[in-house]
């Protein structure tokens, strides 16, 4: 008896086969679309509310973050507070949209190649509503991957509160140390600026051995990595980052909001 296979109909078979598993893929992908999109909103707001020391054990990360968390956008041109829709701004999305990005050629010491114009910013408050300290996103090229931080800044616009990295991919043990609790808390009141104004933080060996205001130990066995820290906090906190902002903090232009 001749059999009724031919290679048509396997064809067909496996061509039915995939359209049916790119459909359910294609399902469940749209189906965990609002699930994962809430995780990821609980992640920023977990790591936001940690960093700005409001974090608390068993508590629920959304309402804390309602009542003590404020998301603003900063034009960095300018340091001014604009309008942006919350629900829908997403600051490395613009990166890739010349219209609302900038190239930093010349001027890329963080490795990003282009910036967005507009960043967005975090107002922490205490329970009274008064801002007590600021947030912002800083990321920039380490020695494999680019690196993701929240920095929090006093209200006063150059003391560093604390810091935390959130997304990197450096070496486990050695690069990776970023997240190491031990090595960010040697962060907390370091000096941004110089007398003169300029960006003074200094990541290298042996650089908080000499209690200078501005320096930081680099990571043991991390050079690059540690580089490459120093050069995100030299871009974000300098003139092409949030600098003009900063100033505008200092100078008490933008008090309280």
């Amino acid at each position: 008896m001749a059999s009724k296979e031919t290679p048509m109909k396997t064809i067909t078979i496996v061509a039915a086969l995939c359209l049916v598993c790119s459909i359910i893929v294609s399902g469940a992908a749209v189906g965990l679309r609002d699930a994962q999109n809430a995780n990821k909103a609980l992640d920023k707001q977990t790591n936001l509310l940690s960093v700005a020391g409001k974090l608390k054990a068993n508590a629920n990360v959304g309402e804390i973050y309602a009542e003590f968390v404020e998301a603003k956008f900063v034009d960095l041109s300018t340091g001014e507070y604009v309008e942006e829709n919350a629900a829908t701004f997403d600051q490395l999305k613009n990166v890739k949209d010349l219209a609302k990005s900038t190239d930093l050629k010349g001027k890329d010491v963080a490795g990003i190649k282009r910036r967005s114009n507009v960043a967005d910013v975090y107002l922490v408050k205490d329970a009274q509503g008064n801002v007590e300290s600021y947030v912002l996103p800083v990321y920039g090229r380490g020695l494999w991957s680019t690196m993701y931080a929240f920095v929090a800044i006093d209200k006063d616009g150059k003391t560093v509160k604390r810091i935390q990295y959130y997304d990197q991919g450096e070496t486990p043990g050695l690069g990776g140390e970023v997240l190491n609790p031990l090595w960010t808390a040697k962060w907390e009141g370091k000096q941004l600026f110089n007398a003169n104004g300029d960006v003074a933080i200094r990541v290298v060996k042996g650089g908080g051995q000499d209690k200078t205001p501005s320096g930081i130990d680099g990571l043991s066995g991390a050079t690059l990595t540690s580089q490459g820290v120093e050069n995100t906090f030299q871009f974000w906190i300098g003139e092409n980052g949030f600098g003009p902002f900063l100033k505008k903090l200092q100078n008490g232009g933008l008090n309280n909001g």
